[in-house]
């Protein structure tokens, strides 16, 4: 790519300048026109200069690993609830969100989830009708200042999607507030992550976290700086580092994004490797900012991937439909996984 603004890794993975956004329509379209081109094939990029104060990030980590440290009972006290769809609270590799990511001899993995709807908001930004169980409210640990860091920080991800959602329409030669609307009461979740360290060898294709692709719109990951264990895999079917540049935050597009692009965007397979010498591993910590529509928000084709050669492939539906569609595969697979596993 020319443009001055983005640097490429490994000729896959680019890190953009999200400085280049700001000001006169002219720039923020150019930087729209970049981000579609990077859609178009990795679907993953870093970006900097993108806004979030770095106290507010440092105030996130700080609380994510002060949760993970808590005594056992403590974090199972917090434990997700299986009825509710949005795995709010606590949970381990066990709990079927996380079992569905699971690759070959997939190693441990603790989380902690909150949503957006387990929050108190005033009618117009909740989504209508619904299972009453969407507005479950999030498990927060008594921890002082964990609630405050985290909401700080989703408060300030919510922006910047909302900024990336308006450079993806002008992408898409639609208007730029186009996404707006639908995501008037977004369903958005964010998950802390702890990979604990492990003493020594990894098993042989053992993975922290195994391949697969993402859910909804876009992720913004906020990830250990030094840690290189996150890859994507290429259009040449070769795992990629994705870079760690101090600073920057990770975006990628999930299956929901390739689908209301009619396929023109990709939802790159990704996963979390072992680092090191392979005799030992620290703990890694990650945070993940799911951002997805409001339930009752209408996913058809946007019309300018959709032509006459190039119909629209997928069905108009609703996020909630979608979403549930995607738990019930996610399960099933889960339970042929279990059965392929179990002694015979």
């Amino acid at each position: 790519m020319s443009d001055p603004s983005v640097t490429l890794v490994d000729g896959f993975v680019p890190v953009i300048d999200l400085a280049t956004a700001q000001g006169p329509s002219s720039r923020r379209l150019a930087a729209a026109r970049t981000l579609g081109r990077v859609c178009a094939t990795s679907g993953f990029f870093a970006v900097v200069n993108h806004g979030v104060p770095a106290a507010t990030t440092a105030a996130l980590r700080r609380a994510t690993r002060a949760f993970f440290d808590l005594p056992a009972g403590q974090k199972e006290a917090l434990r997700a609830d299986p009825a509710d769809p949005l795995m709010r609270g606590y949970g381990r590799e066990t709990e079927p969100a996380i079992q569905r990511e699971q690759g070959p001899g997939g190693s441990e993995l603790e989380t902690f989830v909150i949503n957006r709807l387990g929050e108190p908001l005033p009618a117009p930004l909740r989504p209508a009708g619904g299972d009453p169980v969407l507005h479950a409210a999030n498990r927060w640990p008594a921890l002082p200042g964990f609630r405050e860091a985290f909401l700080a920080y989703f408060a300030e991800s919510e922006r910047l999607a909302a900024q990336i959602m308006g450079l993806f329409a002008l992408a898409l030669d639609l208007p730029e507030d186009w996404f707006a609307d639908k995501f008037a009461a977004h369903a958005t979740s964010m998950a802390a992550n702890r990979y604990p360290g492990q003493p020594g060898r990894p098993a042989k294709d053992q993975l922290r976290k195994g391949e697969h692709t993402d859910w909804g719109t876009l992720t913004i990951l906020l990830k250990d700086e030094t840690d290189a264990g996150l890859q994507v895999l290429d259009r040449d079917r070769r795992w990629v580092n994705v870079p760690s540049v101090p600073g920057s935050l990770v975006v990628n597009i999930g299956d929901l994004m390739a689908q209301w692009t009619n396929g023109r965007w990709a939802s790159t397979v990704h996963r979390v490797v072992h680092t090191g010498d392979g005799t030992g591993h620290d703990d890694r910590y990650s945070v993940a900012f799911f951002h997805q529509p409001s339930y009752d928000a209408l996913i058809e084709c946007v019309p300018s991937c959709v032509t006459g050669q190039h119909p629209a492939r997928h069905a108009p539906v609703t996020f909630g439909d979608y979403l549930t569609a995607k738990m019930r595969r996610a399960y099933l697979h889960r339970r042929i996984a279990e059965n392929l596993r179990a002694p015979r």
